[in-house]
């Protein structure tokens, strides 16, 4: 029998429940785990981004012009569509999807 890997440490105790739970729902090989430890690490990074503008608010007051966006609503945009990347590549539904993607540079396919 396997041992059941330890969850990264450095990600938050709730995203390191969903990994411990996602560890212990499926059999994984370790470049999946990879995968999984990067999924949790952007989906981390959107929610300290979501914070940050929840805190300072979604706009900055420049003087003498418009106000600008906050710097994290773009690192939010960003983690979530990595996450959601990371989780269409893992395939965790296990229901065959078509792949909707260009072909790949340089695939023989």
């Amino acid at each position: 029998m396997t041992e059941t890997p330890r969850s990264p440490r450095h990600l938050r105790e709730p995203t390191r429940a969903w990994w411990r739970q996602i560890v212990t729902d499926y059999v994984l090989e370790p470049h999946h785990l990879r995968l999984l430890t990067l999924a949790g690490e952007a989906y981390d990074r959107a929610c300290e981004a979501r914070e940050a503008v929840a805190r300072d608010g979604a706009y900055f007051p420049v003087e003498g012009g418009a106000p600008r966006k906050h710097p994290a609503i773009g690192v939010e945009r960003d983690a979530a569509v990595t996450f959601a990347r990371l989780m269409r590549e893992l395939d965790l539904d296990g229901a065959p999807q078509p792949d909707v993607r260009p072909p790949r540079i340089g695939s023989r396919t």
